[in-house]
């Protein structure tokens, strides 16, 4: 199974440190996909978001970053927001990340679970579904047709057009990234496109029936079995004490904030406790205990890859950094 880390370039402050400037956030990120390489791990991803408490707009930008400084890892977006962007133009970004990083690139497509880009690119909020299904099925046309004939909603036609660059000896990889909607399971099912789950809550062995379906739909459209990824909040550290000590707090900074958005409680001890302890969505601890629980989640779900996000409050490098480390040198072997 694949190992990774996802971020999404966070800015939180944590009690009395500030939070970082939008480009040292990005240029610690940078230095996480360096060090996710060197800690022997899989893949790096970087989310896209349009807000003030994540610095990361534009994933297909901080990748390539990456890509100049690594020579190994698959660099993914974690997710790009497809609804709201142009698919000529993201499959332009990643076929050129593709090239720079000598096909390393992949794209994790999703909805978005905030909505700021919507009105920031003139889209209306009430076709939220066509607007994925319809930029969808226009970004697989462009990856597998020259040229691209196509007429739609939401976007200029296309005539006798074939988008460039073009991706050197494959095709460039697209993922489904969804948040637990059966139809968007299905989707990605029908139309034989790998699967990335994000679990960030609850108890990760009730995603089952989902993964369930998904491999059903993609036996009905006539797909062979495609990767299935987790994507999960976890921090590891040497010790049980240390790795509730040091992530905790910013952690709870962060999921009450956006809870308060979205009309959650905060973040309490006693739910953080809940959701670490075996059964639920949190991978925090020593290496042994995170070791156990996604092998765990991985022989339940029938996973092929799992990423683990780490600041989703912002943590200071040294701790991040210490964690990829643990990730890729004693938490990796044990789940391999």
């Amino acid at each position: 199974m694949e190992l990774g880390l996802t971020t999404f370039a966070e800015l939180y402050p944590t009690g009395d440190r500030p939070a970082p400037t939008a480009a040292e956030r990005l240029r610690q990120v940078v230095d996480e996909a360096v060090a996710t390489e060197a800690a022997g791990l899989d893949v790096y991803g970087v989310g896209e978001h349009h807000r003030r408490d994540f610095a990361a707009s534009s994933p297909a930008v901080v990748l390539a970053a990456a890509a100049a400084r690594t020579e190994r890892i698959q660099l993914t977006s974690a997710v790009t927001v497809l609804s709201s962007d142009d698919p000529v133009r993201v499959y332009q970004d990643f076929a050129t990340l593709d090239g720079l990083s000598n096909g390393r690139a992949e794209l994790m497509a999703g909805r978005g679970s905030f909505t700021e880009s919507f009105p920031l690119f003139g889209y209306d909020l009430s076709d939220y579904d066509a607007l994925f299904e319809e930029k969808l099925a226009l970004l697989l046309r462009v990856r597998e047709e020259e040229p691209v004939t196509w007429t739609g909603r939401f976007r200029p036609p296309l005539r006798e057009a074939t988008v460039y660059p073009r991706t050197d000896g494959r095709p460039l990889p697209v993922w489904i990234a969804v948040g637990g909607s059966p139809e968007s399971v299905i989707r990605a099912g029908l139309l034989g496109l790998p699967l990335a789950i994000a679990i960030i809550g609850g108890e990760p062995a009730r995603f089952k029936p989902l993964v369930e379906l998904y491999h059903r739909a993609l036996a009905e459209g006539g797909h062979e079995r495609q990767p299935v990824a987790v994507h999960a909040h976890g921090y590891v550290a040497d010790t049980d004490d240390r790795a509730v000590a040091e992530f905790y707090e910013p952690y709870a900074a962060a999921m009450s904030v956006i809870g308060r958005e979205r009309g959650w409680g905060p973040m309490s001890r006693e739910q953080f406790d809940a959701l670490r302890s075996q059964s639920g969505s949190l991978f925090v601890g020593t290496p042994d205990y995170v070791a156990d629980k996604i092998a765990r989640v991985r022989d339940t779900l029938g996973l092929d890859r799992f990423m683990l996000h780490t600041s989703v409050g912002t943590l200071p490098p040294e701790q991040v950094l210490r964690g990829i480390e643990l990730l890729g040198t004693k938490v990796a072997p044990q789940v391999r």
